[in-house]
């Protein structure tokens, strides 16, 4: 929602919102110059002319109750978006995973070339410091979610899909529907543009195979049309030959760790590529890129001490982001993770336990429940049950957030790698390590 926020100020349209609680996106749209109150209150949309909202609101919320009665027109979040597409080409980054960092890295590619995009990505990205950006070119770079459906409204001239994982199936119901929403998001890819997707993904291939409108196919093996050759994993970072078509373009380097990430890569070259960008550009945007926010992100390293913190929230993201970490070679991995959801959590109950196999110390916390009615008998504790029951010998502990930060002070030394895990408000808790560390320091 900031994002939106943020274009529609560096507009010149006039600006409230609301929120639970004060936060650093808080913090920046007010020195933008919009309203922002705290809590929800029908009086708040006085005057308004426009009411957006995101899925994370029910229908019963006060100020939404208002606008209906007010007759205010109202328009979902990607609604929002997509009306601010208009008169550009677009170019959407959609996925289960990865989507933040693709689309971060198609933003700094494009910014580099000089295209002078504008864009909206679901995290920030620390070259520009920000998640958003008005730029005066034609492009749109935008990150679409497929959590709730509302990707089917944009209309791309470039779609990026890095893969369809068993996720968000509270609103899909079925992984079928999932898929069939991808099949109809393809299908929005603009005559003449072109769908750049994952091929060691078994849906997309299936999807893609025949297909009338251009697709290119990128993925870890020679068999997609573009692929990397020689690659190195050095703590978090790698280097890469990238082929196009049993071509080679040329050596990349990216100062991001873990074989996805250079999977999202292979996506951002494919689209520079199909723009006509030269190979060197795209090389020093991969180069200079300083990454997204809460993506693998180091938060403390001195004194012995490293402290990362990371979105991933999913079995799939947890097991890719613990390998990526794994290659700093550190004494100890401590993962600290809290659950995002109760529905994920029990849909996934199996899939959490074994996702943990990479970590040398595992610590779970309660579940974050992001608006959803607790479910009874399951808990953070839920997922300790499974992980010792597929790792019995694994060192893990099941705590109340508000005792983590003393138990990892405790429990880890300076050679160990201590990363915080979830989609929720776990990076408090790196804030606060981050703060101790500093007075141990």
């Amino acid at each position: 929602m900031s994002s939106i926020a943020q274009l529609l100020l560096r507009c010149g349209y006039s600006v409230s919102g609301s929120d639970l609680k004060e936060n650093k996106s808080i913090a920046e749209l007010k020195n933008l110059g919009a309203q922002i109150f705290l809590g929800h209150r029908p009086e708040q949309i006085a005057g308004a002319s426009l009411v957006v909202y995101s899925t994370a609101i029910k229908e019963d919320n006060p100020e939404l109750q208002a606008a209906k009665v007010l007759d205010i027109p109202i328009l979902r979040r990607a609604q929002a978006l997509a009306e601010l597409m208009k008169e550009k080409k677009v170019i959407t980054v959609t996925g289960s995973h990865g989507k933040t960092t693709t689309t971060s890295l198609a933003s700094a590619l494009l910014i580099e070339a000089g295209f002078n995009p504008t864009v909206a990505i679901g995290g920030i990205l620390r070259n520009i410091d920000s998640n958003a950006r008005l730029g005066s070119g034609d492009f749109f770079v935008a990150e679409a979610d497929e959590s709730d459906g509302t990707f089917l409204y944009y209309q791309p001239q470039y779609s990026i899909i890095t893969n369809i994982d068993y996720e968000h199936l509270d609103y899909y119901a079925s992984f079928e529907n999932e898929l069939n929403a991808f099949e109809d998001f393809i299908q929005k890819t603009l005559p003449g543009g072109c769908v750049i997707a994952c091929f060691d993904d078994p849906n997309l291939r299936r999807m893609l195979k025949g297909a009338a409108i251009k697709h290119i196919l990128f993925g870890l093996t020679s068999l997609a049309d573009i692929y990397p050759k020689n690659f190195k994993l050095q703590g978090l970072s790698s280097e890469f030959d990238c082929y196009y078509r049993e071509k080679l373009v040329n050596r990349f380097y990216l100062a991001l760790g873990g074989r996805h990430n250079i999977s999202n890569a292979l996506a951002v070259i494919a689209l520079g590529l199909e723009l006509g960008i030269q190979s060197k550009v795209i090389r020093k945007a991969l180069r200079d890129y300083q990454g997204a926010g809460r993506r693998l992100e180091i938060k403390y390293n001195s004194n012995g001490y490293l402290l990362l913190d990371d979105y991933a929230h999913h079995p799939t993201e947890i097991k890719a982001t613990l390998e990526a970490a794994k290659n700093l070679k550190r004494n100890r991995l401590i993962a600290v993770f809290q659950p995002h959801r109760y529905s994920r959590t029990k849909l996934l109950l199996d899939e959490f336990g074994k996702s943990f196999a990479l970590a040398d110390y595992v610590v779970i916390t309660d579940i974050y429940a992001a608006g959803e009615t607790p479910i009874e008998g399951l808990s953070g504790k839920s997922i300790y049950d499974k992980i010792k029951e597929f790792s019995p010998n694994k060192e893990t502990i099941y705590l109340p957030k508000e005792e983590i930060v003393s138990h990892v002070l405790k429990v880890g030394r300076p050679a160990d790698l201590v990363i915080t895990l979830g989609a929720g408000d776990i990076s408090k808790i790196n804030d606060e390590l981050v703060a101790r560390y500093k007075e141990l320091g």
